[in-house]
């Protein structure tokens, strides 16, 4: 059985940087742009990265809440022209890496030299692959019989979080940190992507150092 170390959600410490607004006002907004990007590149490739840590003995994913009611992992989608790996690393660092040096002046820009850049990120297993198969919200962990040209891969993989590191959130979301046995079964709450972690997770031993 694969092994996965995880630290407490004490070791970690927060901070916050400028907001990241969504680069779509809806869910149709967001579908009518995979059309028109689909059109033109053809099928989106999405990453998003799975953080684990404990508290009180049971592991806890790190998930982002926006607007105080939708929750996902961090991640978004790649260029035509990127790797899984450097894409995924290049979004965790702008998702919640240090503020830029532009944000906060010379302090931020100290702390930034001080703190993981891109590259730091340890990329782990690939965990799962989610499919959409026509431009609409339904997204399926295979391709289903009748689809030759998917529209979107969504790929989901295991990064292992380092011993202490800090955090910084963007202040139009929040950073939880959410139970396996709050994910599991509950995808009328969370969607079927983040219910079937707690599923994805059970082929490892989890070590809490």
């Amino acid at each position: 059985m694969n092994t996965l170390t995880l630290y407490p959600l004490s070791n970690y410490s927060f901070e916050t940087k400028e907001p990241q607004p969504e680069e779509d006002p809806s869910v149709n907004a967001r579908l009518q742009r995979l059309e028109s990007d689909y059109h033109e590149h053809g099928m989106r490739r999405t990453v998003e990265g799975l953080l684990v840590v404990h508290e009180h003995g049971h592991p806890h994913v790190l998930l982002l809440q926006v607007a105080n009611a939708f929750f996902k992992l961090p991640g978004d989608y790649l260029k035509p022209d990127e790797s899984d790996l450097e894409g995924l690393q290049t979004r965790l660092h702008y998702r919640l890496g240090p503020a830029s040096a532009e944000e906060g002046g010379e302090s931020h820009k100290m702390l930034a030299e001080e703190k993981r850049g891109p590259g730091d990120w340890e990329i782990s297993d690939l965990l799962a692959q989610w499919w959409r198969p026509n431009f609409e919200s339904f997204m399926y962990p295979y391709i289903p019989a009748h689809i030759s040209q998917p529209k979107e891969v969504k790929s989901m993989y295991l990064v292992q979080m380092p011993e202490r590191q800090v955090l910084t959130v963007p202040r139009n979301m929040k950073l939880i940190a959410l139970p396996l046995f709050e994910l599991y079964d509950n995808s009328v709450r969370y969607g079927p992507s983040l219910a079937a972690i707690p599923h994805l997770l059970s082929k490892y031993n989890f070590i809490m150092s």
